[in-house]
């Protein structure tokens, strides 16, 4: 026996004393025991056992429960729940010497692993990057201090794979042929088997399939799997993010064999047992090239305030939990939005057809509906199953016309829909008030859009304007995200919430710094709460740099991702906060929309689906792939960018710093919207010191200084398509020239005594 002789301490394990039993028979017509039962039983051994000891404890005894269980231990070693060890058992993993987590690879070939225990990362050499892809999921050991302060980790185990195609360019040389990876977090080079080149020529863009992982020994090794073609053709940059970055991007026969019976109509039947509203004035208000419409609104007065409804597409009747639909959705956990193209979460019949909040069509959606005083605080919330007819498809410019410019064309058009358009307005308003109160974040932080010609030829990059209208709707959606958290949290439900991070103590240290160069300050000492950011940044709204100032703002703070852990939201000044508003583009929502109908339903917690161990699995996953989609959209931005400048290498153009670093400062061009690098060698005849403090470099002889903010004359050098990069010459004019000529009748930074 592995518990004790006492048969009756060893029974005390077996399956039917599971305290997440019921969870599991939810999800399994042959449950298992849970994770926590095993690691429970583990702690009690105290010592390493083998399967067949853990199935003895557990009282399994068919053969199918015995392979459920192998399956259950093997996913459990891979999310670095336990270490399988070398003689065959398995122990729990000892956080405080093992430390489980993601790797993230660096374009210099060193790396870091991102704990899944939300600590600090630790730093990883180039020569445990050689084992490793990023993205691939490791056990390390702490070995030491690196530079810095940053942990050092040395690799134990690679737990999880998570590479196994890569996109770059196909080169052969001495009878030798290899691919240099274009996504710049892999630096290994992947040597190509002998015959596995297939039709590849000098310098195309290939998609290698990874046929063996690196190795002490080795890089790693692969076989062409598709050639993608010429680096210049029209829509290469898409195709190359896709697969660089392994977006899922083609239907599995079985999702398209699901999805047949589907129409535009939504059947008679799934209307029954909601509430009407075809009757009620809801509204569409997106982009002009918006496609899918997620959310309408309506707002009525009422003696004490107003009755605001925000209907949600109800992608939840639709996907359900398991399917091959679900499936895939869970996958992909985004939408991913290039210009001009987007790979969508769910096909098109659902995300353009049946689940499109369009006009004048019968929809499902899920509505939240809010009470709200005259002073813009909300009273009360509910949720609530209906059917709707949104009575129009407005667009932000639209809107604005209306209720900001008052264009009476426009107002006759909308003549039925004015008086609630208005009340919509008026409530923004107050809730608008409410939230500067509040100290919410709400800046204006530029947004470019690239506008394309015959051929996709870039034609110009323009600057895209916020507006009430913008205001108003996410006003509105951040109302109906925080009664989605406050709702499920009062019933204790499993969910994923949006957590945000104040600022760590060292970007805080770097942010003041930056701010006293600029002759600002911020309040709130060491603990500084929302209200201190957007106090500064009204204050430094008429800046000529006003627009950088909120950028570094911005990147001083955490980056938001989705846990299931009450953290609250630094960000909107929120102790809970959900994303309940989006559900045909992110699975956190139809995550959220399926916890809320377990509620209506008047189910309890502990039946649900999901537990807390899988929202923080699907927590991490889907966060993953936002940071994915992300990475992708910018890189094909930067593809696009540097193409646009090809043609004007030799300009002279005005910009200013936007960023400061060791190895020189980027500008961002004036009315281009493009950023390049002038490289601390282009500065002149000098020594320049890097102050990160004031995000800064100072000339030794000259005491010339650049610092973000600073308005320059700069000549397009060189553009690189395949590094995605631009390099400016620095020409000593206006502003620069200026700098430096105020810099040399001042002191020199450093006296020959300290030079010694």
């Amino acid at each position: 026996m592995v518990m004790s002789k006492n048969k009756k301490e060893k029974s005390s394990f077996n399956r039917s004393k599971d305290p997440y039993r019921q969870r599991e028979q939810a999800k399994y017509d042959q449950p298992i025991a849970s994770r926590e039962h095993i690691q429970q039983l583990l702690a009690y051994a105290g010592k390493p056992l083998r399967r067949d000891e853990i199935a003895d404890a557990l009282a399994i005894t068919q053969e199918d429960q015995y392979e459920a269980l192998r399956r259950r231990l093997r996913a459990m070693e891979r999310d670095g729940q336990l270490l399988f060890n070398r003689a065959q058992q398995y122990c729990l993993v000892n956080n405080k010497d093992l430390i489980v987590g993601r790797v993230l690879g660096h374009s210099d070939g060193f790396g870091f692993l991102k704990p899944d225990d939300g600590s600090d990362d630790l730093f990883l050499s180039a020569r445990q990057m050689d084992l490793l892809f990023h993205n691939d999921r490791a056990m390390v050991r702490i070995v030491g201090i690196a530079r810095k302060g940053r942990r050092e980790g040395a690799v134990v185990e690679i737990l999880e794979r998570n590479t196994h195609q890569v996109v770059g360019r196909f080169y052969k040389e001495d009878g030798f042929a290899y691919v240099l990876p274009d996504q710049k977090t892999i630096s290994q080079t992947v040597l190509i088997q002998k015959g596995g080149a297939a039709k590849a020529k000098q310098g195309q863009i290939v998609v290698v399939e990874i046929t063996e992982q690196p190795t002490k020994q080795r890089q790693p090794i692969g076989r062409v799997i598709e050639v993608l073609g010429d680096h210049l053709a029209p829509g290469m940059e898409i195709e190359m993010a896709i697969r660089s970055h392994g977006l899922p991007h083609q239907w599995p026969d079985e999702l398209l064999e699901e999805i047949k019976p589907l129409t535009e109509e939504v059947p008679e039947a799934a209307k029954q047992g909601r509430t009407d509203l075809r009757k009620v004035p809801l509204v569409t208000i997106d982009g002009e090239d918006a496609r899918d419409f997620d959310d309408a609104v309506f707002c009525q007065k009422t003696p004490k305030g107003w009755k605001l409804l925000v209907a949600i597409a109800d992608v939840s009747h639709y996907v359900m939990i398991n399917t091959e639909l679900d499936k895939e959705a869970q996958k992909r956990g985004t939408s991913v939005y290039f210009p001009e193209q987007v790979i969508p979460m769910l096909p098109e019949i659902l995300s353009n057809g049946l689940c499109s909040l369009k006009p004048e069509v019968d929809r499902l959606c899920m509505v939240c509906e809010l009470i709200i005083d005259h002073s813009g605080k909300i009273l009360r919330s509910r949720f609530f199953d209906a059917v709707m007819r949104s009575h129009a498809r407005l667009t932000y410019t639209e809107v604005t016309k209306i209720l900001v410019e008052n264009d009476s064309a426009l107002m006759a058009k909308c003549q039925l829909l004015l008086s609630h358009l208005q009340q919509l307005y008026a409530l923004f308003k107050v809730m608008r008030i409410s939230r500067e109160q509040r100290g919410a974040m709400d800046f204006d932080t530029q947004e470019t859009r690239i506008m394309f010609g015959a051929n996709r030829k870039i034609e110009k990059i323009i600057l895209t304007e916020r507006n009430d209208a913008h205001r108003l709707i996410e006003e509105f959606m951040i109302a109906a995200n925080t009664a989605a958290a406050k709702y499920l949290n009062a019933k204790k439900m499993p969910k994923l919430l949006r957590i945000h991070d104040g600022p760590s103590d060292e970007k805080l240290l770097g942010l003041k710094a930056f701010l006293g160069e600029l002759g600002l300050s911020m309040g709130g000492g060491n603990k500084p709460t929302l209200l201190d950011y957007m106090q500064l940044v009204n204050a430094a709204h008429d800046r000529p740099d006003s627009h950088l100032i909120q950028t570094m703002l911005l990147r001083s703070m955490s980056q938001a991702v989705y846990s299931p852990e009450l953290k609250g939201h630094f960000g909107l000044a929120l102790d809970a906060y959900a994303h309940f508003t989006s559900p045909i583009r992110r699975y956190p929502d139809l995550l959220i929309h399926r916890a809320i109908r377990h509620c209506l339903q008047g189910k309890s917690p502990e039946t649900f689906y999901y537990g807390l161990p899988d929202m923080v699995t699907l927590g991490e996953h889907c966060s993953a792939n936002e940071r994915r989609a992300d990475d992708a959209t910018r890189d094909v931005v930067s593809w696009l960018k540097c193409e646009y400048m090809m043609d004007k290498i030799g300009d002279v153009l005005p910009g200013i710093i936007s960023a400061v670093t060791s190895f020189g400062f980027f500008v961002e061009l004036a009315e281009i919207y493009v950023e390049g690098l002038v490289h601390i060698s282009n500065l002149g005849q000098d020594y320049y010191h890097f102050d990160p403090a004031s995000h800064q470099l100072i000339g030794e002889r000259t005491g010339a200084k650049f610092r973000i903010g600073d308005r320059v004359m700069v000549k397009v050098a060189r553009v690189s398509l395949d590094d995605k990069k631009i390099d400016f010459d620095l020409m000593l004019k206006k502003a620069a020239k200026q700098n430096i000529n105020k810099a040399k009748k001042a002191k020199p930074v450093r006296s020959k005594k300290k030079r010694q």
